[in-house]
């Protein structure tokens, strides 16, 4: 069943429950209101009842209704004998049961009834009279009976015609509230044949459907965002590509021809042979490094940052024996993938070791989630602060020095998949100093 065939029959039913529900009402206010001017006019008529004793016995009399006002049937009952003295033309008397002995021995207070004399539906009052007394007064509901029965058929039947009215009136309402979702599903497939993910939705207007083509729209440009740093992460990583492989090959092709070549070129040859092979999987580490995209959930856990940090700087003594680490770590512990953490504060210190001259020192401090690293080298140039962060950018100083240019790419992607941010400043003194600021966990700070 499509959602608007559901649609059409939701709200078809939601108005059909709601005009039976009315017709029931009526019905039942209306029977009310009749039956009740039946029972007033019951009470009215046993309220002018006269008791009178004679030398036959107990008798009533009560006034003729003026204007031709309905008479109705009186009957009086006794408490020890039932009904007596019923009119003298009377054919039929009231049946009498032990209720309305007992209002007669003024056991019980008055009542209504309904019965069936000779075949006709009435309505009975028993009345309290006089000691050991009662009088029944009676009225035929046949008219209200047919009253009520033409009404029941006129509610039944706009029952049925409201049933089917509202059918078509929810088969408009679901075509125009649907409209906007089939402007929606068609733009979608039209999106999804043509892949022209600059294309956006209309998202004019203030409800709902207008908010979900305005978040189809985000997600739209997110996407188109997405895709485009791809293809141009596969064009920059092919352009990169090219010379250490062209270079390479070059080298391979001279190495075939190694018995023409002296000793000493041969060696230089393979020399750099290696170098290109190690700057080539440098390079690919780091393409695949950043094709990664955000880590699954399960893969976060806590982590003690400044033992992280501390491990790094050990390594980058190592790799620059030449470079003086000055440390300040405070404990810290945010949550995120100690690789991918690693590999960020490693880049920023192989960094900032690169820049540093032999003697030079290298300051990095831990507090709160926050990872500072500061080099006291050249700095970086105006022109080159906004892009220092794109793959693949190098600064016209930095061209000849060993590297990708995607480290601090990879330290950004880092950051921000860990919901953190790195920024670069270059502070009195000179040199640059990288901020690199994570959440830590809820309750630990530098001073825990």
């Amino acid at each position: 069943m499509t959602f608007k065939s559901r649609l059409t029959i939701v709200s078809a039913a939601a108005v059909a429950v709601a005009v039976v529900l009315l017709s029931v009402g009526v019905y039942a206010a209306v029977r009310s209101v009749l039956r009740g001017e039946v029972d007033k006019a019951l009470r009215d008529r046993s309220g002018l009842v006269q008791l009178q004793s004679t030398g036959q016995g107990e008798a009533f009399t009560i006034p003729t209704p003026e204007l031709g006002g309905a008479p109705g049937y009186v009957q009086l009952v006794s408490s020890t004998r039932g009904g007596i003295g019923p009119p003298p033309d009377a054919g039929e008397t009231l049946p009498v049961d032990s209720h309305a002995r007992a209002v007669a021995a003024g056991q019980r207070a008055d009542y209504f009834r309904d019965a069936h004399v000779n075949g006709v539906h009435v309505r009975i009052l028993t009345r309290y009279l006089a000691p050991g007394f009662a009088v029944q007064v009676a009225r035929p509901l046949t008219e209200v009976d047919s009253t009520l029965r033409r009404l029941g058929y006129l509610m039944a039947a706009l029952a049925v015609g409201g049933v089917v009215l509202a059918g078509a009136l929810g088969r408009a309402v679901a075509g125009a509230a649907l409209a906007p979702v089939r402007r929606l599903s068609e733009a979608t497939k039209r999106i999804a044949s043509t892949r022209d993910l600059a294309q956006r939705i209309d998202d004019s207007g203030r409800d709902e459907l207008a908010d979900l083509a305005g978040n189809f729209n985000t997600m739209l440009g997110e996407l188109e965002q997405s895709v485009a740093a791809q293809r141009g992460l596969v064009a920059d990583a092919s352009h990169e590509l090219r010379t250490p492989l062209t270079s390479l090959r070059t080298n391979v092709e001279l190495l075939q021809r190694a018995a023409e070549l002296a000793p000493n070129a041969r060696a230089r040859v393979l020399d750099n042979a290696v170098s290109q092979l190690e700057e080539l999987t440098t390079l690919v580490a780091d393409v695949v490094e950043l094709a990664r995209g955000n880590e699954p959930e399960e893969l976060f856990e806590a982590v003690q940052l400044d033992g992280l940090v501390e491990d790094a700087v050990e390594r980058g003594k190592r790799h620059a024996p030449g470079i003086r680490f000055e440390t300040t770590l405070r404990p810290s512990i945010v949550r995120g993938v100690p690789e991918r953490l690693d590999r960020a504060v490693s880049n920023l210190i192989d960094n900032a070791c690169k820049w540093s001259s032999t003697g030079g020192v290298v300051e990095v401090a831990v507090r709160d989630g926050d990872v500072t690293v500061r080099d006291h080298g050249p700095g970086i140039a105006d022109e080159d602060l906004p892009r220092i962060f794109d793959r693949f950018y190098r600064a016209s100083s930095a061209r000849q020095l060993p590297g990708s240019g995607l480290g601090l790419a990879i330290v950004r992607q880092v950051a921000e998949t860990h919901g953190g941010v790195v920024t670069v400043e270059q502070p009195p003194g000179g040199g640059a100093r990288f901020h690199l600021r994570l959440r830590p966990l809820n309750g630990f700070s530098a001073t825990s």
